[in-house]
């Protein structure tokens, strides 16, 4: 027997759904590289950028994943043997950092709890003791899809300024970009990086930097700079040199038209209804959890992420719930990674996803549960329509 015959929900925290008018944009021809429509497009995409990012710095484009921008990020304001120091919170900040060691960096780690944020008071502490000012970036994630923490940007900039530190400040906002306040330029982010398969309603394969005129003078002195990250060369009169050569047509008509999206409804009222649809989320994984099975991952409400939420479950293999979710109803949830990797799953709550898309999730989850027996206290749905009607009551 299978009830999965229809719509399938994506419930991973990336790549996310992709609206249909999106993938629609991207089936039709290609066009020239060098002129018209494409130009339009790439100036459109790269302004839009900026709107998102809330900055007046540079922002640029290329054809990676989110690795991809890291190392865009990093080839593009240091040098080998300089030093960067990483705050730890789930997998991500340090898959940065190890993409840095590889990359002839020095790599310190501050380390941190797989189920909290990173403390601002300890990155204060330690950029106090680097008096001769060897540290040359901070690096940290807005949120990490491992732990699904988010981590308090402005509270970690006013600790770098408390210090009296000259580190540049490097920012990952891959899965919070459209999805929760970031403001770049309020609160003196250096370089930020995100990709197109989460918030921004894309596909994979697209990834963005963003660089404030800070970084673009440490730039130019960075002696990592290759041809294709570098930012001088994309920096070019050529359109081509935008793309260090033939541009991702279609991808870029499918951003464009996830730009126009999202900048429709507003990137206020886009933050507003993903902290709804984590709100309703939560309120069903803390219902579920007063029996004493699963648990939140994050262990301060202040701290989880209004994009994802990672569950631990206690005692019970994840494996037949997320198969049974997956192949009986159409729903497919995400496995835990890293450090965490088996001991439970995550629900993604971000991009193109509304309150009956997150309530058939919790239903089909709650049915689930039930089905095998993990023990959990009823009501976690009703919670979350609860939560739902309270919202829109305001």
């Amino acid at each position: 027997m299978t009830v999965a015959n229809g719509r399938r929900f994506l419930s991973i925290p990336g790549p996310t759904n992709v609206p249909d008018e999106v993938l629609a944009a991207m089936h039709r021809p290609a066009i020239d590289i060098y002129k018209g429509d494409l130009v339009d497009t790439t100036a459109y995409c790269l302004d839009s950028l900026k709107r998102v990012f809330r900055t007046k710095g540079n922002t640029y484009i290329y054809a990676a994943n989110g690795h991809g921008a890291w190392e865009a990020a990093l080839s593009n304001v240091l040098s080998r043997g300089d030093k960067v120091l990483v705050l730890e919170s789930g997998l991500f900040a340090t898959g940065w950092g190890e993409m840095a060691d590889v990359m002839g960096i020095e790599v310190e780690i501050l380390p941190g709890d797989i189920r909290s944020a990173v403390d601002p008071a300890a990155v204060e502490q330690r950029l106090r003791q680097d008096s001769a000012g060897e540290i040359k970036a901070v690096l940290v994630v807005q949120v990490d899809t491992a732990s699904s923490v988010v981590n308090d940007i402005p509270k970690i900039r006013a600790a770098i300024d408390a210090a009296g530190h000259g580190a540049l400040f490097m920012v990952d906002a891959i899965a919070s970009l459209g999805t929760m306040q970031f403001e770049m330029d309020m609160w003196e982010i250096d370089v930020a990086v995100t990709g197109s398969q989460k918030g921004l309603m894309m596909t994979p394969g697209l990834s963005y930097v963003a660089a404030n005129p800070r970084a673009l003078e440490r730039h130019k002195s960075a002696g990592l700079v290759t041809r294709y990250w570098d930012w001088t060369f994309r920096n070019g009169e050529l359109h081509y040199q935008k793309y260090c050569g033939t541009p991702p047509e279609h991808m870029l008509f499918g951003q464009a038209k996830a730009f126009e999206i999202l900048l429709a409804e507003g990137l206020e009222a886009a933050w507003q209804r993903h902290a709804i649809l984590a709100a309703m989320v939560q309120a069903a994984v803390a219902k579920w959890a007063e029996a004493g099975a699963l648990e939140f991952n994050i262990t301060k409400a202040a701290e989880r992420a209004g994009s994802v939420t990672t569950v631990v479950l206690k005692d019970h293999d994840p494996a037949p719930l997320l198969d049974l979710c997956d192949e009986k109803c159409g729903v497919t949830l995400g496995i835990t990674i890293g450090p965490l990797d088996g001991n439970g799953f995550r629900i993604a709550h971000m991009g193109h996803v509304n309150a009956p898309m997150v309530l058939g999730t919790l239903g089909v989850l709650e049915a689930a549960l039930g089905v095998l027996d993990i023990p959990h206290a009823p009501g976690g749905v009703l919670a979350a329509t609860e939560t739902l009607a309270a919202a829109l009551k305001d």
